[in-house]
């Protein structure tokens, strides 16, 4: 899909008899956050003032989210995801709850203990660095310093109840990094979500793999990396034998393409999967997200586009929007729409019991930016 200033924005299909019903949150122009109905109409908005990216819509109705990355950090500039902060914000903006620390990135889960996972980058041990294979040095690199990532519990205190070093599980003669990649770090995770047991599922970018741990035993109980799949985003346990996930298809041989797939997570065959058409027009180099919804349809983000859609079991799209907020990345420059990954819920999901969702709340966005209905 070609994008010009000319491209419309907002909502492009909706077909009511066969999309799962509820409202839409994705985050935009890095200080929101926007709620919208099944016709793309804003219907809620969240702000902060250090900004907000992935976020996330708890039971309680309170958005779990990152903020950006701080302006003074200089360790990590250049890797992707950053965030100084995780925040729980309420309805009306306020802060509940946050954790402070510049180097963790990317995403967020709460438990039902209350505790949240976070993902984190921490200095590699030298000793290891030197037994990873594959990547380059980039110029200006460190050869002898890389960046590992670890899996941080932290409690509503902010206290850390459980911590996990991926190089300590990790094997550096199968985890190899990408050689097209630098070596500035070794996995690049950029998705932490939990099996229905509590098993934690970790997907990591750099070497193309997804695994599931044990948080009492940290333990690796299982793996996947396949060939076909290259750089993948959002793994997601949805049963205990099916995992979804994001395969961006960056550096795929042959022609490159995106696609959000299924899989058995006792064969690791791929069960299911949906591609554009021709395959290469859906395609993102960053980001991405696949999530099954209740009628077995399947909600998918492709990031660089800020593109949603909505797909049938059997490839049918009944639902998609564009996102219509841009902004300029001082990283990456452009004017762009990027969303990371967008989230879908029904009208009785707990977190939305008793919100006022009407379209006429947020006239001003729905005249801007929504579409006409």
């Amino acid at each position: 899909m070609a994008r010009t200033e000319h491209h419309p924005t907002g909502l492009i299909h909706y077909n009511p008899r066969l999309s799962f019903r509820g409202y839409t949150l994705f985050t935009a122009q890095m200080n929101n956050a926007f709620l919208i109905d099944p016709k793309g109409r804003f219907v809620h908005r969240w702000q902060h003032e250090r900004g907000i990216t992935n976020a996330e819509l708890l039971p309680n109705g309170n958005l779990l989210a990152l903020t950006m990355p701080s302006p003074e950090v200089q360790g990590q500039r250049g890797l992707n995801g950053q965030a100084a902060a995780s925040v729980e914000l309420d309805w009306d903006n306020n802060i509940l709850w946050e954790y402070n620390d510049p180097w963790i990135h990317h995403d967020q889960k709460r438990l039902a203990n209350g505790n949240t996972l976070l993902l984190r980058w921490e200095p590699m041990p030298r000793r290891l660095i030197k037994r990873i294979s594959g990547g380059y040095n980039a110029t200006g690199d460190d050869p002898k310093h890389m960046l590992g990532d670890a899996v941080l519990e932290v409690t509503p205190t902010g206290s850390i109840a459980r911590k996990w070093r991926s190089w300590e599980h990790l094997d550096p003669d199968i985890d190899v990094i990408c050689p097209l990649d630098d070596r500035r770090e070794w996995t690049h995770a950029n998705s932490i979500d939990t099996a229905p047991n509590g098993d934690w599922v970790i997907s990591f970018r750099r070497i193309s793999t997804i695994i599931r741990v044990s948080p009492k035993r940290g333990e690796i109980k299982w793996r996947f990396n396949d060939e076909s799949v290259r750089h993948q985003h959002d793994a997601r346990f949805i049963s205990s034998n099916r995992a979804t996930f994001f395969d961006n298809g960056v550096h795929r041989k042959g022609i490159e393409y995106s696609r959000a797939v299924e899989i058995s997570t006792r064969s690791k065959k791929i069960v299911w999967s949906y591609m554009d058409n021709p395959p290469f027009t859906l395609y993102t180099l960053m980001g991405g997200s696949v999530e099954r919804l209740p009628n077995g349809n399947t909600l998918i983000c492709e990031t660089s586009k800020g593109h949603f859609l909505e797909v049938t079991q059997d490839g049918k799209v009944v639902w998609e929007y564009i996102n219509p907020m841009f902004s300029t990345n001082p990283r990456l420059g452009g004017r762009m729409n990027m969303v990371f990954k967008v989230h879908r819920y029904s009208s009785g999901y707990p977190g939305l019991n008793g919100r006022k969702l009407k379209p006429d709340n947020l006239a001003n966005l729905n005249q801007l930016y929504g579409p006409e209905v």
